[in-house]
């Protein structure tokens, strides 16, 4: 699979990294490495527009590297973006969310790397007090750390484009 093999040869660090779940690994996979190529990015934004579903109507990035990634998939099919940041802003408007309007609309989360699947579980419960619906998320890169499975049981199915195991098998 050459799309692995690209990520991991830009992306691909071993080490001894602490994520953003609080687990220790010997491998990190550096998302701003892969987004910050543009022929690579189109390329992964291009495998993303293969899961997005046909009724999808805003295309929903979380801070800070699924923007790039939901902007690029944005143009590809023009579906509207929304800006999911971690915390709502304390100057101006105020919000969390940016961008397109969510209420009553057929919302995705995009994701650049999923571990614990934390940072998407804490978009999706400030959505769901809002009263925005969302029931999928896609990630570039699945762990397979127990985050599908821990978004699964606050019913969130999680798509990706690439498992670890896929980069592991396509080194």
């Amino acid at each position: 699979m050459q799309l692995a093999k690209e990520i991991n040869s830009c992306s691909k660090l071993t080490g001894d990294f602490l994520l953003r779940s609080g687990v220790k690994s010997d491998t990190y996979f550096d998302k701003y490495k892969f987004e910050s190529y543009p022929n690579l990015l189109k390329k992964i934004a291009q495998k993303i527009t293969e899961l997005v579903p046909k009724d999808t109507e805003i295309i929903a990035g979380l801070e800070m590297g699924g923007i790039p990634l939901a902007t690029m998939v944005s143009q590809i099919l023009c579906i509207p973006t929304a800006f999911i940041r971690k915390d709502a802003k304390k100057y101006g408007t105020c919000k969390y969310a940016e961008g397109a309007e969510l209420i009553d609309r057929k919302v995705i989360i995009i994701e650049d790397v999923v571990s614990s699947g934390g940072a998407i579980i804490n978009a999706v419960t400030k959505m769901r007090k809002d009263g925005i619906e969302v029931d999928k998320a896609i990630c570039v890169i699945d762990r397979e750390t127990g985050g599908k499975e821990k978004l699964k049981d606050i019913d969130i199915e999680l798509l990706s484009v690439l498992t670890r195991t896929d980069l592991n098998n396509n080194q």
